[in-house]
């Protein structure tokens, strides 16, 4: 697996002590981080393309990625820069946005299921389930015995999915309060971006301790082997963009995908193909 996108270690969770600006392994920094990129792009599309004609062919395999993270960690860029490697038909991205008034009338679950990637397909959540826990114990505005139901409840269904042929990555995309703040100034200082802007982002930012409290304690109890988190250090941003690429990698590489064998026999259909009338 990626070296970049380390596996949390189970057990209690102190997202302080965790790097949120860690290059390790990648020499001149930002320069060669882009360009190795780009180089994984070839094989990273070869592999991608293996994995939906396999689904195609019947294969269940599939592939979720869920990418958490505080407003500015750059679920965004992740979609444009690594994710856009790959061929989009196989593709289905996913932004779960607060929940609308038919999605709040039924379970938290509901709108996941119904987005979820198909064989073949690499799913892509920007935010996901997780939100349902972790903006309702900022705000409380679902009572903890619930919040506490939730937990077993996504363990079970992520269990599901990682039974029925979905491999689930859920990575943690891990910003500093000082980062944040950079890059929300940053739209403001360009125009072109104050369409990216949201004031509310200000409001949430001012209980960034409630929120990395309620991500420790949600990766506590969904940290399972099944569906392990991630941390990704993000306050580079090429950095993030290549360990989620890295790990796509190592991951489609641990399929063995080999292309599906023909189901029709291929001598019978050139014999057909030759035997037709030349095109003038």
């Amino acid at each position: 697996m990626s070296a970049h996108a380390q596996v949390i270690p189970p057990g209690p969770v102190d997202l302080t002590a965790l790097p949120t600006d860690r290059t390790a392994g990648v020499k001149d920094s930002k320069k060669a981080g882009k360009k190795a990129l780009v180089g994984l792009g070839p094989e990273l599309s070869d592999l991608q393309e293996r994995l939906f004609a396999r689904g195609r062919r019947g294969s269940s395999r599939r592939l979720l990625l869920v990418l958490q993270g505080m407003d500015t960690s750059g679920k965004g860029g992740i979609l444009r820069h690594t994710v856009g490697l790959v061929d989009p038909q196989g593709v289905r991205i996913t932004s779960f946005k607060a929940p609308t008034e038919e999605e709040r009338a039924h379970d938290f679950l509901w709108r996941i299921r119904r987005a979820l990637p198909g064989p073949g397909i690499i799913g892509v959540f920007d935010r996901s389930h997780y939100e349902d826990v972790l903006v309702p114990r900022v705000h409380a505005t679902v009572e903890p015995e619930e919040i506490e139901r939730r937990y077993d409840v996504i363990n079970e269904f992520e269990q599901g999915l990682v039974d029925s042929g979905t491999i689930v990555l859920k990575c943690l995309l891990h910003i500093s309060p000082a980062e944040q703040k950079k890059r929300l100034l940053a739209r403001l200082d360009q125009p072109t971006k104050h369409w990216k802007y949201n004031p509310h982002d200000v409001d949430e930012r001012a209980r960034w301790t409630d929120y990395r409290r309620a991500y420790e304690i949600a990766i506590e109890r969904t940290n399972t082997e099944a569906a392990p988190w991630r941390l990704v250090p993000s306050d580079h941003k090429w950095y993030r963009n290549l360990a989620i690429g890295e790990l796509l990698l190592a991951t489609l590489r641990d399929l063995d995908l080999d292309w599906p064998v023909a189901d029709f026999d291929v001598d019978a259909e050139r014999a057909r193909l030759t035997g037709e009338e030349p095109i003038a």
